[in-house]
């Protein structure tokens, strides 16, 4: 059996549900046979738990926008009074007026649920294989990790986590501080019989993996326990951030990348700063679209696909570029951070190669320079021969032919036309996808080593350490050294460090539980002036809360909805 597999889903009609488990499809192994003969038996038991994560879960309209657009992070207007309107749901989501019909919790809640399903029936397969099987005996942990991982975001989403070990099982429902340590058990549990990192990959859950999850769920357990009270961040959870985060600083398995967009490029999944990340290279047929959703409608990013435009979604908000001016003063934070924009095109017309050809990464101000696209069999035009012009970016709706400008006003009225905001392209566009639009192959980050010295720093400072916690924070400040670095900070607190996560995490899925842990999610921001806590939880969907009514009491809707 290979140690180190490729494991997707690639065919077929799958029916899953939490109940049942009813599916048709191929599991791959590094051969890219198109055939299951032959393919182990442990092999095809796991497959599914991590097969389709992208488009179930990790999807644009799916989690990043139940974490990012219910931020000061990022909005998502109804652009120009035809698109992305969307029966409200992103605009309802941003307000916190979402419902239990919002059709985003459906979406988010399905999807994991989904693979919870796909956990449970990967373990039922492998206890048994594992009695004789070594490798078995792996995959099962890889599982039950999973299943874990699963269950913390219903948590972190939804204020509950499924316990099943039997898929044929009814469902326990846990809550609060007795979710939390369930959480903690299963993880550490599966620890022991984990494979390292270097072992198999990102894409696969290993030791350092349950490490940094542990992390993440202590950090945030004062939260899980009493979530619309004011969290207490005990020294036993801090204590336990701080021995997680040291095991995987300490095991030799990760590294801080010099340059900070290499850890979303297209093929970022040799990159050692990634701890887990959802598997998109390009034999998986990698399909997520985190590339072209903010971008501009009539930007095209890569001169092999002619019609790999962006689509005019979510732009960031002008309080969120606040923070950055906040920080740097007088000084572009273009020039200041390097997180905030690499500058690959010049910004004024010239000639570029195919092999010197590299959009700009990060966040998108102002007039836009790129491709000329034309309207014929060769669309983009060209200049010395085969070298391609690089210009301003006419906007297809002006009737005059206006460059587009993206402005740093964005709102729901006044400034929802389809430039308004500034965009974000930090995952790279695919160069090697069919499509290059919809399919972009760069793995998707969910814990990256960044993030261990940024949760010790505050797990530090809540400790009272605010020395430790300044030093945790300079240490990934100063490893993004490709470019430019930024400048050392000279002082640390709670708000510093809550702008400084903004900073090193933005577009990142995490957004939401930031705010929410540093008190923060019930401020009022561009359009957003709810300051209920009982939206730090989202609506169960009811189409759950109503499969569930058969039995009385089972799965109680969350407060406020």
């Amino acid at each position: 059996m290979k140690n180190k597999l490729t494991l997707t889903l690639l065919l077929g009609s799958m029916l899953f549900n939490w109940n049942c488990t009813d599916l048709e499809e191929n599991v791959l192994d590094e051969s890219l046979n198109p055939s299951t003969e032959g393919i182990d038996e442990a092999v095809a038991a796991l497959a599914p738990v991590y097969a389709k994560t992208n488009d179930d879960i990790w999807r644009h309209t799916k989690y990043f926008s139940m974490q990012e657009i219910s931020t000061d992070e990022a909005i998502l207007p109804y652009r120009g009074g035809t698109d992305w309107g969307d029966g409200g749901k992103f605009s309802d989501l941003y307000r916190h007026a979402m419902t239990p019909g919002n059709s985003i919790m459906k979406d988010v809640w399905n999807g994991v649920t989904k693979h919870l399903a796909r956990a449970v029936s990967a373990m039922n397969a492998l206890i048994p294989l594992a009695e004789t099987d070594p490798q078995a005996v792996v995959y099962l942990a890889e599982a039950r990790a999973m299943r874990a991982l699963y269950n913390h975001i219903l948590l972190d989403a939804f204020g509950l986590v499924f316990v099943k070990d039997n898929i044929d099982d009814q469902s326990v429902i846990l809550r609060g501080g007795e979710a939390v340590d369930y959480l903690i058990s299963e993880l550490t549990a599966a620890e022991p019989n984990l494979s390292t990192t270097t072992a198999v990959g990102p894409g696969r859950m290993t030791k350092t993996g349950v490490w940094a999850l542990l992390a993440r769920i202590h950090l945030n357990a004062p939260v899980y326990r009493d979530p619309y009270g004011t969290p207490n961040f005990g020294d036993a959870d801090m204590n336990a951030v701080i021995q997680y985060t040291n095991q995987v600083i300490n095991s030799g398995e990760h590294a801080l990348s010099a340059e900070y967009f290499e850890i979303f490029d297209d093929e970022n999944h040799t990159n050692t700063e990634l701890i887990f990340a959802i598997d998109q290279r390009a034999d998986l047929g990698g399909h997520n679209r985190m590339a072209y959703f903010s971008m501009s409608g009539d930007f095209f990013p890569r001169p092999e696909h002619p019609g790999a435009n962006g689509t005019d979604a979510a732009a960031i908000t002008s309080d969120f570029y606040q923070t950055w001016v906040d920080a740097y003063g007088a000084t572009d934070p273009a020039d200041a951070d390097p997180r905030f924009h690499q500058a690959n095109l010049l910004q004024e017309p010239h000639c570029i190669s195919l092999e010197d050809y590299e959009p700009n990464r990060g966040i998108y101000r102002g007039f836009l320079y790129g491709l000329q696209h034309e309207k014929d069999n060769d669309p983009f035009e060209r200049c010395n021969g085969e070298d391609y012009v690089i210009d301003l970016v006419i906007n297809h709706r002006s009737e005059v032919g206006d460059p587009v400008f993206h402005s740093l006003e964005v709102d729901f009225t006044t400034y929802s036309a389809h430039s308004n905001g500034y965009r974000v392209e930090k995952y790279e566009f695919s160069k090697t996808s069919d499509s290059g639009r919809n399919k972009g192959q760069a793995d998707l980050v969910v814990l990256r080593y960044a993030d261990m010295f940024m949760m010790r720093a505050e797990a530090k400072l809540r400790l009272g350490d605010a020395g430790g916690s300044l030093a945790d924070v300079n240490i990934v400040r100063a490893s993004r050294t490709a470019r430019h670095t930024a400048p050392p900070l000279d002082a640390m607190d709670l708000d510093i460090l809550y702008r400084e996560r903004g900073f090193e995490f933005y577009w990142e899925f995490q957004r939401r539980t930031d705010m929410i842990r540093f008190g923060k999610y019930e401020d009022s921001y561009t359009e957003k002036t709810n300051s209920d806590p009982q939206k730090r939880l989202f609506p169960i969907p009811q189409t759950a809360v109503d499969g569930a009514s058969i039995l009385e009491g089972y799965l109680v809707q969350n407060a406020g909805y």
